[in-house]
């Protein structure tokens, strides 16, 4: 797709016989059961969380009061590296801790494929830590899950990561895209049983598409922890900043299936590849709040959208207009992007027909129908708290007890990756991005990092400091990096190159 993205997610974790105020310790232990290659030097200088890409610079980020809870009473002040535990890995990855949860970015990828394989990587990453954390406390048992609530008030994030031209108007970029990200959730939604912000006019429900909907409560913000938005304005391009954005989208949920993840992160790609040529899908939404969490809710599966000008159309009905338009625009790019756009069309024909019918693809559908039969078996029903549980487990990554796992075990739900391609993601980089250079120092050079950050490496060399900057290097020029790397195993070969 000639795209760079990646994906950044935070697991719910559960250890037996902790409480919540534990929780960010043992987040931080889990982190540190990796037992794998990795260096731990990750440089926090230059990242500034408050530069707004609306062209100012936030007072301060809003925190969620539920925070304070996890934070231990009395405790000694860490500093950002003691606390996030950072492990930089062989594959180019970084598996942290935020704010008690483990947290795991996956390097810069350039496909579809490659992204759904580093994607899984990662939960086979953070699992492995989990039972080697439990081998070492005694056997106590740990659940991992990958999921967007703890059913408590509590939310924690699947960030996505896209790489954008600086010349696209910022105004023009997140209006084109509130459409967009609002409505795609009837395809990227995981599914819900419930609702945790009853106090919105649309009142409870008994399942809805989105895990996420409910935590978002403005349209556009700096802020990701406490008053989410739908569009988030953080400037961090972690590349050359005066040629390129980071599209930062938090509002989207964590997807279990692999056909999700892709048509996720594929679909959203094209839309900004579309906003970038200069289209302008001219949809101007009510409220998109609102309508952000009525979608959600809409068990009839109807997913009425109102317009500013006071029309009403659908939210199957705005993914078909941007559809179209990539169609115009991409067919016949390459085979990735055509494979992208017939899904999408395979999906939208589907959920304007029967949406339970896609089953084998979608979360939502699969966790609700596997919902609907214990229903039906047991006699409860939505409103009972095994049914919270149950949603739960769905997303739980051990393969022995997730119901997601024993779905894809039993051959139900599509699969696009091979395992043998997630066990390889789990050591080595994608071979056409930067994360090449950084997992290959990781690998070969540890010794010699100093510190690391996505778009820099610095070494030590010969008593100095050598500064690899990568800030350029996100335009298809890691194509170059894979025969030239392979022959560069000294540090002084590779500062020369």
């Amino acid at each position: 797709m000639s795209s760079l993205f990646g994906l950044e997610t935070e697991y719910g974790l559960y250890v037996e016989g902790k409480e919540v105020t534990d929780l960010t310790e043992e987040a931080r232990q889990v982190v540190r059961a990796y037992p794998g290659a990795s260096v731990n030097c990750w440089d926090y200088r230059g990242e500034d969380p408050r530069r707004d890409m609306r062209g100012f610079q936030a007072d301060k980020l809003t925190t969620n009061p539920e925070d304070d809870r996890l934070e231990e009473p009395g405790a000694r002040p860490l500093s950002p590296n003691e606390d996030k535990c950072d492990q930089i890995l062989t594959n180019g990855a970084r598996l942290y801790n935020d704010h008690g949860h483990p947290e795991y970015a996956t390097p810069e990828c350039s496909s579809l494929l490659q992204l759904v394989a580093h994607d899984k990587a990662g939960e086979r990453i953070v699992l492995m830590c989990a039972r080697r954390r439990s081998a070492q406390a005694a056997g106590r048992d740990i659940s991992i899950y990958k999921n967007n609530t703890d059913f408590h008030g509590m939310s924690y994030g699947c960030h996505e990561n896209y790489l954008v031209s600086r010349e696209t108007p910022f105004d023009r970029l997140m209006g084109s895209m509130l459409p967009f990200l609002v409505t795609r959730q009837i395809f990227a939604g995981a599914g819900k049983v419930g609702s945790e912000n009853d106090g919105w006019r649309g009142g409870k429900c008994q399942y809805q598409l989105s895990q996420r909907a409910d935590f978002c409560d403005v349209v556009a913000s700096v802020d990701t922890l406490h008053r989410r938005p739908i569009i988030n304005t953080r400037d961090e391009p972690h590349a050359d900043a005066a040629r390129y954005r980071r599209f930062h989208v938090i509002a989207g949920d964590a997807n279990m299936s692999q056909y999700a993840t892709a048509l996720k992160i594929g679909t959203t790609s094209l839309v900004l590849k579309l906003i970038e040529t200069g289209w302008d899908p001219s949809l101007d939404l009510d409220k998109p709040v609102e309508t952000l969490k009525a979608v959600s809710r809409d068990g009839a599966f109807r997913w009425e959208v109102k317009l500013a000008d006071g029309s009403a159309t659908s939210a199957t009905e705005i993914q078909f207009s941007f559809l179209e338009a990539a169609r115009r625009e991409f067919t016949a790019r390459d085979e990735e992007t055509d494979w992208l756009l017939g899904e999408w069309q395979r999906v939208l024909e589907q959920l304007s027909k029967d949406p339970l019918k896609l089953a084998d693809r979608l979360d939502w559908v699969a966790k609700r129908n596997l919902l609907q039969s214990f229903l039906e078996a047991e006699e409860v029903r939505w409103d009972e708290e095994i049914l919270k549980s149950l949603d739960l487990e769905y997303h739980n990554i051990d393969p022995d007890a997730g119901l997601f796992c024993a779905l894809e075990d039993s051959g139900s739900v599509l699969r696009l990756v091979e395992e043998s391609a997630i066990r390889r993601a789990m050591e080595d980089p994608p071979d056409n991005t930067r994360a090449l250079l950084r997992g290959h120092c990781v690998r070969n050079m540890a010794d010699s990092l100093r510190s690391v950050q996505w778009e820099k490496l610095c070494l030590n060399q010969n008593g100095g400091t050598r500064t690899l900057d990568l800030s350029s290097l996100v335009d298809g020029q890691g194509d170059a990096l894979t025969q030239e790397l392979q022959n560069l195993n000294s540090l002084g070969s590779l500062v020369r190159n």
